[in-house]
C-alpha cells in the first residue's frame, strides 16, 4: 500500500473520529442510560458550548470522511486498499452514540414485545412499561412492526443476551449489521465481476461510501443485514444460472436460503424474487422453465418463510407488512417533488394537501407494481440482473417515502452493473456523489438530539449548516482531484 493511500485512509479515520466524539455529545442514548451520568457526557450534552462542539465535531467528521471517500477515487488501484479503507473507517463507528436515527432503539423494544409474550405485528411498543425510556421515538408507540419473522427472532435474541441493558443491545445490534456489512463487502466486488464490470471501482462506490457507514453501522440499521444477505443470494443465483449438475442445484437452493432470511429481516427484497428465479434458470432458459423455476423459487422461499413465521408463533402475521407500512413522505422523492405544486394549489382551494399525497403515493406504487411485472415478463434474459436492479429501483425511487438510507438498498446493483463508474456517462455517479453529500449533511443537521431545556435547536441545525456549507465550499473550490470525481470523465471506465 502506497504512502498516499495510508494517508487518505488516516485521514478518513479522523474523520471517523470526530464523528465518533460528536456522537457523544447529540447522538441518541436510551433516556435512564448509566453513560450519561458521566461528568464528560453531562457537559457535552447539557451545557450549550459542549452541544456546539459536539455538532461542529460531528458535521465536520462528515466532511471530512466524505473528502476521504473522493479522495480515494484515485487511489483505488487494488480491491485491498479500498475494503482496508472502509475497515478503518467503520471501526470507529461501532463505539458511536446512534446518530441520524434512532430506529435501533426500537428494535430494543420489539425484542422486548416477544420476550413478554406479545406479537409485535399486532401490538404496539407503548404496551410495555417504561418503553419511552428505552429511548424509541413516540411515532412507534402503536405502530406494529414493519420487519420480517427472522429480524424479530433476532431481535429477541439480542434482548434475552442483553438482560433488558439498551446500551449493550445497541452494541449487539451493531454487531449484527456488521455481518450485513460484511456480507456487501464481500459480494459486491464479487457481482462487479460476475456482471464484468470493475470490482475496485464498485466497492469504492459502496463499500468505502460514508452514508453506508452511518446508515448501516452508526445508526445501526437492519437494512444492512437485509442487503449483505440479498447480494449473497443474488451471486449464488447467478453462478447457480451459469453450472449445471449437482452445482447448479447447490447453489439455487442456497440463493433461495439467503434471500428467504433477506426477506425475513426486511420484506422490501421481495421484489427481487422473481429475478432470482430468472437468474437461477440460466441465459438460455425456455419460457416454460422460467416458470417452472418462478414456482419453485416462489414455493421454497414462501415455505421457509412461513416456518420462520410459525417457529416465531407469528403465523402469518408478517403478510400485513405488505399492505401496512411505507406511508408518509418525504420532500426529496421524485414523486413529492412532482405532485407539491398541485398540493399547493389544493391547499390554496381550502383543502388538505395530505389527500394529493396520499393519491400519489396510492399511484405511485401501482405504477411500481406494473413496472416489476413488466420487467419479469419483458427483456432479454441475458439481462435478468439489469431488469432486477430497475425493478428494485422502480419501487424505490416511486414512493413518495424515501428514507436517506433506502439509497443503499440499490447502489449495490447499480455499482455492480457498471452504472457508476464514472466512465462515458459521468452523470449517475455525479448523483450518487451528491445525493450522499446531501444526506450526510440533512442528517448530521436534523437527526440531532439536544435537550428541549437548552432551547438550542434551530441554533444547532444552523451551526451544523454552517459546517456543511463551508465543508463543501472547501471542497469544491481546493481540491481540483475531489472536483474530478463529480466533472471528469474516466477514460479507463466503460
Amino acid at each position: 500500500m502506497t504512502l498516499q493511500a495510508r494517508t487518505v485512509i488516516g485521514y478518513g479515520l479522523a474523520g471517523s473520529l470526530l464523528i465518533l466524539c460528536g456522537s457523544l455529545g447529540v447522538g441518541w442514548f436510551a433516556a435512564d442510560a448509566p453513560l450519561t451520568r458521566l461528568p464528560l457526557l453531562i457537559w457535552l450534552r447539557s451545557e450549550m458550548f459542549g452541544v456546539a462542539l459536539s455538532v461542529v465535531a460531528l458535521t465536520a467528521g462528515c466532511w471530512v470522511l466524505f473528502h476521504a471517500w473522493l479522495r480515494l477515487k484515485h487511489l483505488a488501484v487494488s480491491l485491498r486498499v479500498v475494503t482496508a479503507a472502509a475497515l478503518a473507517w467503520t471501526s470507529p463507528q461501532l463505539l458511536a452514540v446512534p446518530i441520524f436515527s434512532r430506529d435501533v432503539f426500537a428494535y430494543v423494544n420489539q425484542g422486548r414485545l416477544i420476550l413478554a409474550g406479545e406479537n409485535p405485528y399486532i401490538t404496539g411498543v407503548s404496551s410495555l412499561d417504561n418503553w419511552f425510556q428505552r429511548g424509541t421515538d413516540i411515532g412507534w408507540a402503536e405502530d406494529a412492526t414493519p420487519y420480517g419473522p427472522l429480524f424479530l427472532w433476532i431481535a429477541a435474541g439480542v434482548m434475552r443476551v442483553s438482560a433488558d441493558s439498551a446500551e449493550l443491545a445497541v452494541l449487539l445490534f451493531r454487531l449484527v449489521c456488521v455481518a450485513g456489512v460484511a456480507l456487501i463487502l464481500i459480494f459486491v466486488p464479487k457481482l462487479a465481476e460476475q456482471m464484468g464490470t470493475d470490482p475496485v471501482r464498485a466497492q469504492w462506490v459502496v463499500g468505502a461510501n460514508p452514508l453506508l457507514i452511518i446508515s448501516f453501522i452508526s445508526s445501526a440499521h437492519n437494512d444492512a443485514l437485509m442487503v449483505g444477505l440479498a447480494l449473497a443470494g443474488t451471486w449464488c443465483a447467478i453462478g447457480a444460472g451459469r453450472r449445471r449438475g449437482g452445482a447448479h442445484w447447490v447453489l439455487g437452493l442456497l440463493a433461495l436460503v439467503l434471500m428467504a432470511a433477506s426477506i425475513g429481516t426486511k420484506l422490501i427484497t421481495l421484489v427481487m424474487l422473481p429475478f432470482i428465479g430468472l437468474l437461477w434458470a440460466g441465459t438460455r432458459a425456455s419460457w416454460p422453465a422460467r416458470l417452472s423455476y418462478w414456482m419453485l423459487t416462489a414455493g421454497l422461499t414462501g415455505a421457509i418463510l412461513a416456518g420462520l413465521g410459525a417457529l416465531g408463533g407469528f403465523g402469518l402475521d408478517w403478510v400485513s407488512v405488505l399492505a401496512g407500512t411505507g406511508s408518509g413522505a418525504s420532500f426529496w422523492a421524485p414523486l413529492t417533488i412532482l405532485v407539491t405544486p398541485l398540493a399547493g394549489l389544493w391547499l390554496l382551494l381550502g383543502h388538505s394537501p395530505d389527500i394529493v399525497y396520499d393519491v400519489a403515493g396510492t399511484l405511485g406504487r401501482m405504477c411500481s407494481v406494473v413496472v416489476v411485472l413488466w420487467l419479469m415478463f419483458r427483456g432479454e434474459q441475458h439481462r435478468a440482473f439489469h431488469r432486477m436492479m430497475w425493478a428494485f429501483a422502480a419501487v424505490v425511487l416511486l414512493s413518495p417515502l424515501i428514507q436517506p438510507w433506502y439509497l443503499l438498498w440499490i447502489l449495490p446493483l447499480f455499482a455492480a452493473a457498471g452504472h457508476l463508474t464514472g466512465g462515458r456517462r459521468r452523470w449517475p455517479l455525479a448523483l450518487t456523489v451528491g445525493v450522499t453529500g446531501f444526506f450526510l449533511a440533512f442528517g448530521a443537521a436534523d437527526q440531532l438530539f439536544v435537550h428541549q431545556f437548552l432551547q438550542a435547536d434551530l441554533m444547532m441545525v444552523l451551526i451544523s449548516a454552517a459546517v456543511s456549507v463551508a465543508g463543501v465550499t472547501l471542497i469544491w473550490f481546493l481540491d481540483a482531484k475531489a472536483r474530478s470525481v463529480v466533472l471528469s470523465r474516466d477514460p479507463a471506465a466503460p
